[in-house]
């Protein structure tokens, strides 16, 4: 009998823990669904710009631009001099390679190798990874770039915008993108310039 009276009385422990848990399992379901709701009824405000067009309008980008451009064409010639001397080394060896001695044939691959080590190494400091050309493209255009990413930022925080897009990034998945949410002109204006007119 009193082994039944304390299998009883652990079983309505048993149960009112199971209570307890469920009910606030259910509190925890339910302010959960009131909070997706009330997220739901204050919709989130949307818009894209596209930098490409931004950076466009902007003349110190065109000049930066310019200047990247003239420099990477000068780097790219003195590149391609150096392969172009590699080639008339490489043409002069192969014309006489038979009426050189074995160590002269090797002197002359050495000094090849050697030319083509230095012209991919220039090739590299030019325009690697960390390279100049990088370098350098960080010094004009990201100035540039943070100027409109501050004015993205401050139109965002007034205006309430939960997300803006890039059009024009390469990762964007913007598909559709109705003009009226076209915030672009807004971040030249933000900017000190205006946008063409057509």
């Amino acid at each position: 009998m009193h082994s039944d009276l304390d299998s009883i009385s652990r079983l309505d422990i048993s149960l009112g823990i199971f209570n307890f848990y469920f009910m606030k399992s259910k509190f925890i379901l339910l302010s959960i669904a009131i909070l997706a709701i009330s997220l739901s009824g204050n919709a989130q405000r949307y818009a894209f710009i596209d930098t490409d067009f931004i950076l466009e309008q902007i003349p110190a980008y065109q000049e930066a631009q310019t200047e990247i451009d003239a420099q990477a064409e000068k780097w790219q010639k003195q590149i391609e001099a150096r392969y172009d001397e590699i080639e008339k080394m490489y043409s002069a060896y192969k014309a006489e390679q038979v009426l050189l001695t074995p160590e002269l044939r090797k002197q002359k691959e050495d000094e090849i190798i050697k030319k083509e080590k230095e012209a991919k190494d220039l090739q590299r400091e030019k325009f690697g990874v960390d390279g100049e050309l990088f370098k350098l493209r960080q010094e004009l255009i990201k100035p540039i770039q943070d100027s409109v990413f501050d004015a993205v930022r401050k139109m965002a925080e007034q205006k309430s915008y939960a997300v803006i897009f890039d059009k024009a990034a390469s990762s964007s998945a913007l598909i559709y993108a109705n003009p009226k949410y076209d915030q672009s002109e807004e971040i030249l204006q933000r900017l000190g310039f205006s946008a063409p007119t057509e």
